[in-house]
């Protein structure tokens, strides 16, 4: 199985969808997890993991797939080439090194050079940012490029950024 998180902030809330899916090619989620939180913490520069991390963990206890394959996260696994960790870094070591990390960002961050790969789908001229660990950069990386989709971002990125900014029920 593989599992793909995104956060959406709203007040001092956070709303976090994870898809759930068998293969990079499924075109449709085999299960939807959803949850808010409230009081999270507010977002420091450079330590965006601290706001984000605890909502993933949380939901992450939902999930019962005892072989997931990666997990997809909405930003970067590294925030420089010298390891220091991002969002996607963090996630893997409270894992314990047990799941492979990869993350797809939408905008560029400059401080990457060689521990990042574009990646450009369908005719897009803007490319995704694909950053991993756990697994080969260039297997991650095929492996989005792989997912559904015919546009820049694959179709279940698109749903899974549509479902977190939903209106949480009972919120």
């Amino acid at each position: 199985m593989i599992l793909a998180f995104d956060t959406y902030y709203f007040n001092n809330k956070a709303k976090t969808v994870c898809l759930a899916f068998a293969d990079w090619t499924d075109d449709a989620p085999h299960q939807i997890y959803s949850e808010t939180l409230e009081d999270v913490e507010d977002y420091t520069p450079g330590e965006f993991y601290r706001r984000e991390l605890p909502c993933i963990l949380s939901l992450l206890k939902q999930v019962h797939f005892p072989d997931v394959e990666a997990i997809v996260i909405d930003g970067f696994v590294y925030l420089d080439d010298s390891g220091k960790l991002g969002l996607g870094g963090h996630l893997y070591q409270a894992l314990d090194g047990q799941v492979p990390v990869i993350g797809v960002a939408k905008t560029n961050f400059a401080t990457i050079e060689t521990c990042k790969k574009p990646l450009l789908r369908g005719k897009s001229t803007r490319p995704l940012y694909i950053t991993a660990i756990g697994v080969d950069i260039d297997d991650a990386t095929e492996n989005i490029r792989r997912m559904s989709g015919d546009f820049r971002i694959p179709a279940l990125l698109k749903q899974l950024d549509g479902l977190t900014k939903e209106k949480p029920d009972a919120v």
